[in-house]
Parts: structure tokens; C-alpha cells; sequence
């Protein structure tokens, strides 16, 4: 791994871990947070190898206990509760991204609309249905009512969504080694 890459990896665990101390607003058993916004711009930035890299590292830490999730928690039973579904998708959802970048760059076609179907589809969509399907097996919710409630997220979600999109290619303008062609 090249020197630059390793470091963009880090810099996204260290801005993952500080994310987790900004305040959480507390909406029944999920509470709504920043990290997505995280999880997001390691796809969208560090492609799919560095993006799930980055966020494995982060879970790790945090399985091991170290205070980098949602108001300094950590530990592994976290992910085995009621949030357990966002964690499981949040690699996958790196990743996913990440790849999803790195063929809008092959394609020549990386701009704002496309970069942020590409985010939305795995950053919000495939979050928000991987939580509702951890909620329905882990607090036994029906599985209807569980994919209502993330209607509660889906506004500030796309949000962050659009926030990822715009801090991605205003980086990318800056810093143009940070396409993934």
C-alpha cells in the first residue's frame, strides 16, 4: 500500500472516531448519528479496497472495546444489538461505494447526480434496510414496522448523502490523486 493511501486510510479512521463523539439525538432504540457520513466518504474517497479497509480497522477497534462508536462506546456486544445492522452493512456499504466510484471513473462519468445515486442507493438505502432487518432479528420488531421506522433517518441520511457528495468532489477538484481511475 502506497504511503499517501495508507494515510488517507488513517485520516479516515481517526475523523470516524471523532465523529463518534459529536452528539447523537436520541430517537428510540437507534439514535440518529454522524459516523454514515463517515462511512460514506471512506467509499466515496478511499475506494473500495482502503474505504472497507478503513471501516474494518474502526470496527475492530471497536470490538475490542476501544470507545470509537456513538458516544465513546464500544465493546462486542454492540454488535449484536438493536444498531447491530447498520454496523454488519457498514463495510459492505464502504465498499459497495467505493466501487460504485471507481466505475463512475472508468466511465468518465463521475458528476454530482451520478456520485450521489451512488451514495444514496448504498449509503442510505442499503444502510437503513440492513438496520431495519437487524431491529426485526434482534428486538424481534416486525419486520414492516422496523423498515417504517427508518423513515425516521432517511431525511437527515440524504443530507449526509449530499454532504458526502459535495466534500468527495470538492477533494477530488483539490487533490485530483484522489481519483480512482
Amino acid at each position: 500500500m502506497k504511503t499517501q493511501k495508507l494515510t488517507l486510510t488513517v485520516m479516515m479512521i481517526a475523523l470516524l472516531i471523532v465523529m463518534a463523539y459529536l452528539p447523537a439525538i436520541p430517537v428510540g432504540l437507534v439514535p440518529i448519528v454522524v459516523q454514515n457520513l463517515g462511512i460514506m466518504l471512506a467509499g466515496a474517497l478511499l475506494g473500495w479496497r482502503n474505504g472497507v479497509l478503513a471501516i474494518m480497522v474502526w470496527l475492530l477497534m471497536a470490538a475490542i472495546g476501544l470507545p470509537v462508536l456513538v458516544g465513546g462506546a464500544g465493546g462486542f456486544p454492540h454488535f449484536f444489538g438493536a444498531t447491530a445492522g447498520y454496523i454488519w452493512a457498514y463495510p459492505v456499504a464502504a465498499g459497495l461505494i467505493g466501487w460504485g466510484v471507481q466505475t463512475l471513473d472508468r466511465l468518465h462519468q463521475t458528476h454530482f447526480i451520478t456520485l450521489l445515486l451512488v451514495i444514496l442507493t448504498f449509503g442510505v438505502l442499503l444502510v437503513d434496510v440492513s438496520g431495519a432487518i437487524g431491529l426485526h432479528l434482534v428486538t424481534h420488531m416486525p419486520l414492516p414496522q422496523a423498515l417504517l421506522l427508518q423513515l425516521t433517518y432517511v431525511p437527515g441520511d440524504c443530507v449526509k448523502a449530499v454532504v458526502a457528495t459535495v466534500v468527495t468532489l470538492a477533494l477530488r477538484r483539490r487533490f485530483p490523486q484522489l481519483a480512482h481511475v
